[in-house]
């Protein structure tokens, strides 16, 4: 009895990697078209998606959600490879459930060696969402979950003994050899386990290279967004990032209280790529008390914060990544007016960067900013991102962006 609830309990963690690993990949391929989708992010499988789902798009959107970005738009998620190894580990467990301890030790052995690889890939995924991303989605736990029940049953099935008769032990009488005792395997018997172990291989892989073989072709739509109308000048007052080792001329809009801006600048300065860009930065704040391109305030602050980087002079760039770091408390500080904001900011910069913020030269400089991004009928959205005077589309800013960036700028990547 206790041989078949552990290959339960094994069966139960596989439903779930399964559910929580399909519903993770039709999320990432439901994006192929281009466009913004809501995402499932819940404990629940088959919950409704949502749009309030941050962590897990940070998760999709981050470099570790894939394997070749670099050869396809989007790469190819890797809960594909969970799917393939889940139908595996889904049938060897409905068999041993079936066979209970009749199951010969060999093949209880080899689900419980290769029962426990989901989850130590998980541990690995869980310690980069905290280290890395700061947050777990949901859908990635309900993996994780199942992970661990897969291990937990596959292990503990292992460990039950085979039974004996009940005649073992009665005086007068041999004892009948357990199970496990019947004769050794024959030569094929020993060779099962490698041929499990093949079939493992093959069914993980299957679902990443079905996927790769329908991927579209992204290329003919990477340079379809438009470009820049004039070139930014003098006149503009953009920031110059100096970055160390600049290869190619980029203009980025941003707005310092955006969460998607803070996500992008995230990803561009873990993939290394922000520091070989010779950026100019046009602040795009979405905020009603500078910009009027706008009729409702979507970030209460961000025109505060956009004057805070302008005056940090050479150091515009800490104070912008300090503004991304410490994003949700800026903004709640936002919300509640402008004195808690400028306490903060005065708090980590100082009075003479607070004196600037109010200054009118300081004011007429964001000023020109947004000008400069009416001139070139920016979109009211941020972030935007040029490369040279090409626009890089919102699409290829997200799950596409090591692709397009590998086609459009390659040097990028040398």
């Amino acid at each position: 009895m206790k041989t078949r609830v552990a290959y339960v309990t094994a069966l139960f963690g596989t439903l779930l990697g399964l559910l929580f690993g399909f519903y993770s990949t039709l999320d990432y391929a439901a994006h192929l078209d281009r466009r913004l989708h809501d995402v499932h992010c819940s404990f629940i499988p088959g919950a409704a998606p949502t749009s309030e789902a941050e962590a897990c798009r940070a998760a999709m959107y981050s470099s570790y959600s894939a394997l070749f970005k670099d050869a396809y738009w989007g790469g190819i998620p890797i809960s594909l490879f969970a799917i393939g190894a889940f139908s595996f580990f889904l049938g060897f467990g409905v068999y041993l459930l079936i066979a209970g301890p009749k199951a010969p030790k060999r093949s209880r052995v080899f689900f419980a060696l290769v029962g426990v690889t989901p989850l130590l890939v998980s541990l690995a995924m869980l310690t980069i969402s905290l280290t890395q991303l700061g947050s777990v989605c949901k859908t990635c736990a309900g993996i994780y979950i199942g992970s661990t029940l897969l291990a937990i049953g596959a292990v503990w099935g292992a460990l039950q003994g085979a039974p004996v008769s009940a005649k073992q032990g009665r005086p007068g009488v041999a004892p009948t050899l357990p199970m496990d005792a019947t004769p050794k395997p024959s030569g094929v018997g020993r060779l099962l386990p490698l041929a499990w172990l093949a079939v493992l291989g093959v069914l993980t892989l299957l679902p990443s290279l079905v996927y790769a073989g329908q991927l579209p072709d992204h290329r003919p739509y990477l340079a379809q967004c438009g470009k820049l109308k004039q070139a930014a000048g003098a006149n503009d007052k953009l920031l110059k990032l100096v970055t160390p080792k600049s290869v190619r001329q980029a203009t980025l809009f941003e707005d310092p209280l955006c969460p998607t801006c803070k996500a992008f600048h995230d990803r561009l300065v873990r993939e290394e790529i922000f520091d070989k860009l010779n950026a100019d930065l046009a602040l795009f704040p979405l905020d009603t008390e500078c910009n009027w391109m706008l009729d409702t305030a979507l970030h209460p602050g961000a025109c505060m914060l956009s004057r805070a980087v302008i005056c940090g002079g050479d150091q515009a760039r800490q104070v912008l990544d300090w503004s991304y770091e410490n994003q949700e408390a800026l903004t709640l500080a936002g919300k509640a007016g402008k004195d808690p904001l400028r306490a903060a900011v005065q708090a980590r910069w100082g009075p003479a960067l607070i004196n600037c913020v109010d200054d009118k030269r300081t004011k007429d400089t964001l000023n020109r900013h947004l000008h400069f991004a009416s001139s070139n009928s920016i979109p009211v959205s941020t972030p935007q991102v040029y490369l040279g005077d090409l626009r890089i589309c919102d699409e290829d800013t997200d799950i596409g962006l090591r692709y397009t960036l590998g086609q459009l700028a390659p040097e990028l990547f040398q």
